[in-house]
């Protein structure tokens, strides 16, 4: 085998939640993970953590708007703290994470900070993707390949609790709920201050009444913290029925899962898993010392958790979880065959279709016309949702990437004739659009590309990426080349909570 090449990019994660901001700084190393005598094969092979900002109280102009203009000086004066500039970025991504991914100017928040990073890959909101990031921050997924044994990381921070699930190394399932310190916020003395909207559906149907000025017992704010955790943990564990997992939806952010795999394990990360560590409250004084529950929480979620014949372990991580999942471990690289023209990248939050390629119609003689038809279905489904969307590019850029589910191993014909039915369907919903981008899970890209570079004519420029598997409503950013023949990928499932750009959730 030749000796690997290799080569090491500097990646940034920066995550603002409801409670607290954070920044990381941290280095990857792409090496060859292929023979000689194979396709090359790119990987992230090592993951080095450089610089951690301290943890800062998320700047707020209101309940609802986060003060954007402080956040990008907070974090320009990390950058300079850390010794990088935007220049330096090849990788990274920026998460707005529990209640804040909700606030008024969320995506406005991304755009700015996206523009003042530089050109590097950037991810934005969602329980789905913060829940993945979380788990592989936290070790989670590691822990599960080290086991073999199913394991859920729990990252319960100021708004949100985001549970993933995962499986012998891989994710099998996400959900959130509406567990946080900062949901009920009160001082020493039992004052409440504010209540969370987002709780107010839940402390209502278990009979709990909450409002601004009223004064709680130390007791009181047990017993409701003491529910909320154990309506939680025992949807974790999987011991409820179907009907009794629909009755916790005013506990729940999004749809629940299909089905709860049945886990061995579970660690707690965020800023409530950091409080485990920390002595009891015994008292109102102590429970409110940040102003909020967060401590009280977090010690009814570790009396709770010791019910279960389930495993509670220390994660890697605890408060630093999502943003060192968003750092270092949210980028894929593709590479073994790409097909792409540097000058049109980086491309971000460019949602996905995915197209099935069934195999008759590769090979049979008029598969070209039922490819056709096939992908002007999925195309036209496309142009709905996202056809007048421009995602902060110009208008002829692409209005989506086309995901090729191929099943088999398809022939220079084949490739052919796939390549005419996607060019020709690609002309004739979208004229004016000059750049089509296609994801290949298998090493086709290359090929693929020269033949849909073939068929488009000149009509518009192709680029063709592989090694990388998405669904049917995710998001993707494709950075900038690295080497020359490798591209930094972030796959995320949702932009943006109720809007028509992240209105996909799995």
């Amino acid at each position: 085998m030749k000796r690997m090449e290799e080569q090491w990019i500097t990646s940034v994660g920066i995550d603002i939640g409801t409670s607290t901001t954070k920044m990381i700084v941290s280095r990857l190393r792409l090496a060859r993970t292929s023979s000689a005598l194979s396709l090359p094969r790119f990987e992230i092979v090592e993951r080095e953590l450089r610089y951690a900002s301290p943890i800062y109280p998320t700047p707020l102009k209101s309940a609802t708007e986060v003060d954007a203009e402080r956040v990008g000086a907070l974090l320009a004066a990390e950058y300079a703290q850390a010794g990088i500039h935007a220049a330096d970025l090849k990788s990274g991504a920026v998460i707005i994470t529990g209640e804040t991914a909700n606030a008024a100017n969320a995506q406005h928040i991304v755009h700015l900070l996206a523009e003042q990073a530089g050109d590097f890959v950037v991810a934005t909101a969602g329980a789905d993707l913060e829940a993945l990031l979380a788990g592989k921050g936290a070790g989670a997924d590691r822990l599960s390949l080290h086991t073999r044994e199913a394991v859920a990381n729990i990252d319960v921070g100021g708004g949100t609790a985001n549970v993933a699930f995962f499986k012998r190394g891989k994710p099998v399932g996400t959900v959130t709920f509406h567990v946080g310190g900062r949901l009920i916020q009160l001082d020493r003395s039992g004052r409440i201050t504010a209540v969370s909207a987002s709780l107010q559906p839940w402390l209502e149907a278990n009979g709990y009444v909450l409002n601004v000025g009223l004064v709680v017992s130390f007791h009181q704010l047990q017993a409701i913290c003491t529910a909320m955790c154990r309506d939680m943990l025992d949807y974790v564990a999987g011991r409820l029925t179907h009907d009794q997992r629909a009755g916790l939806r005013e506990l729940m952010l999004g749809k629940p899962l299909a089905d709860v795999p049945q886990i061995e394990t579970w660690t707690v990360s965020g800023g409530i898993g950091l409080c485990l560590h920390e002595p009891d409250p015994a008292d109102m004084a102590a429970s409110a010392r940040y102003g909020d529950m967060g401590p009280l929480l977090a010690r009814c979620l570790r009396e709770q958790a010791a019910v279960y014949p389930i495993r509670l372990l220390q994660p890697d991580q605890t408060v630093r979880a999502t943003v060192i999942g968003a750092g270092m471990q949210s980028t894929e690289i593709s590479g073994a065959t790409i097909h792409a023209d540097a000058a049109l990248l980086p491309i971000r939050n460019l949602p996905v279709l995915k197209m099935e390629v069934p195999l008759k119609l590769l090979t049979a003689p008029g598969g070209v016309d039922g490819l056709k038809a096939a992908a002007m279905q999925v195309m036209r489904s496309g142009k709905e949702l996202y056809g007048l969307q421009t995602h902060g590019m110009h208008k002829t850029a692409p209005p989506f990437a086309l995901a090729l589910a191929i099943r088999s191993v398809p022939t220079y014909t084949s490739l052919q004739t796939l390549a005419s039915a996607i060019t020709a369907s690609y002309c004739v919903l979208f004229p004016d659009k000059e750049i089509l981008v296609i994801i290949c899970e298998s090493d086709i890209a290359k090929a693929l590309g020269q033949s849909l570079n073939k068929h488009a004519a000149g009509r518009m420029r192709i680029i063709c990426i592989d090694q990388i598997s998405v669904e049917y409503g995710d998001y993707i950013d494709l950075g900038e080349p690295i080497s020359g023949m490798m591209i930094p990928v972030v796959v995320k499932t949702l932009a943006f909570p109720g809007t028509a750009q992240g209105g996909m959730p799995r």
